[in-house]
């Protein structure tokens, strides 16, 4: 009960801050006034009174952190501006790594089929493919703990770690009779933004540009035409084709943009 008791205090003032802070922050908002102010206050009283009632009726414990981070604040920007995002610290951890270009892990890609996790792919040359595993290959558990009812996302973050360290993976492999234990070591794995950079025909060049989300976006961009020739190029056919965006300063600097905003 004591531990119901502290939750339930983390949480309104967890959204209270969150709160005033909008109000501070939050565009085109001025300073609350009195009566907003006890409507905010009413709110979380709402909300506190509405999660002491899943949280007594639940068959369940419940989180704290899942109910604010992935519930209460996603929510209130939804209403608010469903252009802004919350990112928790595990999120903005990975969203910096996707901005470097790098992360440290074993290197392959991953998805959910049927609530298991496959390997789609390893990269050629990681960790993961030195080890020999295999497109299809369906993650058991890593470093004894079970990849059931977890998500992609918890998944990868298992296998991420400082560089150099062992990470211990159990897969199930279609043919043989019995799980499979290997024993990866971490290191860099890159993340490209840019693929391609070859010639569809003589004069006629071909680049994949992912997204923009990597600050290594622009640098790659510039090999690529280097590895063309720019005194070759006569045509140049850029692919953004599933590209997200991402960062403003990336997008701007690229030597393609660049030469049309100075011609």
């Amino acid at each position: 009960m004591a531990q119901k008791r502290r939750s339930l205090v983390y949480l309104p003032i967890v959204i209270a801050v969150c709160a005033l802070l909008g109000g501070l922050y939050g565009p085109r908002v001025g300073v609350a006034s009195a009566a907003n102010e006890d409507d905010i206050a009413t709110s979380l009283k709402v909300f506190t009174k509405l999660y002491t009632t899943v949280e007594e009726n639940f068959a369940d414990p419940l989180s704290p952190d899942k109910a604010v981070y992935k519930g209460a604040i996603p929510g209130m920007l939804r209403t608010l501006d469903p252009h802004s995002n919350f990112f928790d610290p595990k999120d903005f951890q990975g969203l910096q790594e996707d901005q470097k270009g790098r992360y440290y892990g074993v290197g392959m890609m991953v998805a959910e089929r049927n609530h298991k996790t496959i390997v789609i792919t390893p990269f050629t040359g990681s960790p993961a493919y030195k080890a020999g595993i295999r497109p299809g290959d369906v993650i058991i558990s890593v470093n004894d703990k079970s990849t059931d009812n977890l998500n992609t996302t918890e998944v990868a973050t298992l296998l991420k770690g400082p560089r150099g360290t062992q990470v211990q993976i159990v897969i199930g492999r279609e043919g043989s009779p019995k799980p499979i234990v290997l024993n990866v070591v971490r290191d860099e794995i890159p993340h490209k933004s840019v693929l391609g950079g070859v010639w569809l025909k003589p004069g006629i060049g071909y680049i994949d540009v992912q997204t923009f989300t990597s600050e290594t976006t622009n640098q790659e961009l510039e090999d690529a035409l280097k590895r063309l020739g720019d005194n070759n190029i006569k045509g140049l056919i850029l692919d953004l084709r599933e590209n997200p965006g991402g960062l403003l300063n990336e997008a701007s600097r690229s030597p393609i943009t660049s030469s049309a905003r100075d011609s």
